[in-house]
C-alpha cells in the first residue's frame, strides 16, 4: 500500500468571486519528489500554500502526515518550505539570519544551522550581509533555512531561481540526495530541466486545474 504524505482531497480555493483551484485531487507519495509545473498563475503557489497552512482551502480538505491540515494542527510539522522569494533581514550575515529563524522551534543549534550552510555551498563563516548576496546566493540561503531542522517533508517553490549552471548542478545534486535519505518533494519549476530530471512523478496546474503528466 502506498505510504501517503500528503494528500490533497477536493481542494477547491477562492479569492473574492474568483476560483483558483478547482477540486484539486491528489495523493502524494512519501519518499519521492513530485514535480509540480504550470505557468505564473496556474495555481500551483496557491497549492502549497494551502498544503503548509497558509492558506486554508475553500472546500476540500489537506491531510499531512496524518495531520488534517488547519483542524488537528495550523501548520504541518516536520516541513521545510521555500515558496516565493525567501525574507531576510538584509543587514544581517547569512548565518545569523538562520540562527534567528532556528531560535524559533529550538530544534536545532549553531552546528546544525552552519552544517546547512555549507551543504548548499556557502561559508557560514562569511561576514557579508545578505544585502550584499547575489540572487543565487541568496536561493542558495533559502535552501538552507528549508533543510536545516532535518524535515521529512519538503516545499520547494522555484528552488533554482537565479542560479547559474553550475549551482543548478549543484542543486539538483543536493535535492536527488535528500530524496535519497526519505524526504518527500514537492517541487515547483518552470525548468523542463529540472522537472525531467530530477522528478519522479509529475503533475500540471493550469486555470486551478490539476491533471497528471506522470506517474512512478
Amino acid at each position: 500500500m502506498m505510504n501517503v504524505a500528503v494528500s490533497v482531497q477536493n481542494v477547491s480555493r477562492d479569492f473574492g468571486q474568483e476560483r483558483v483551484l478547482h477540486n484539486v485531487s491528489r495523493d502524494f507519495e512519501a519518499g519521492k519528489i513530485h514535480g509540480i509545473v504550470g505557468n505564473n498563475g496556474s495555481g500551483k503557489t496557491v497549492l502549497m500554500k494551502c498544503i503548509c497552512g497558509f492558506l486554508i482551502p475553500t472546500e476540500g480538505r489537506i491531510i499531512v502526515n496524518g495531520k488534517h491540515i488547519g483542524v488537528d494542527v495550523d501548520f504541518p510539522q516536520d516541513l521545510g518550505l521555500i515558496i516565493e522569494t525567501p525574507g531576510f533581514l538584509p543587514n544581517l550575515s547569512g548565518l545569523k539570519n538562520l540562527e534567528i529563524l532556528a531560535s524559533l522551534n529550538r530544534k536545532i543549534g549553531l552546528s546544525e544551522v552552519a552544517g546547512a550552510i555549507r551543504r548548499v555551498g556557502l561559508d557560514p563563516l562569511m561576514k557579508k550581509p545578505v544585502s550584499k548576496y547575489s540572487l543565487g546566493m541568496r536561493q542558495r540561503l533559502g535552501i538552507a533555512q528549508a533543510i536545516m531542522e532535518n524535515p521529512m517533508l519538503l516545499i520547494l517553490d522555484e528552488p533554482l531561481n537565479g542560479l547559474d549552471k553550475h549551482g543548478v548542478k549543484e542543486m539538483r545534486t543536493l535535492i536527488r540526495g535528500l530524496r535519497d535519505e526519505g524526504k518527500t518533494i514537492l517541487l515547483a519549476s518552470h525548468n523542463q530541466g529540472d522537472i525531467d530530471e530530477l522528478c519522479d512523478t509529475v503533475c500540471e496546474m493550469d486555470a486551478g486545474i490539476m491533471t497528471i503528466v506522470r506517474e512512478d
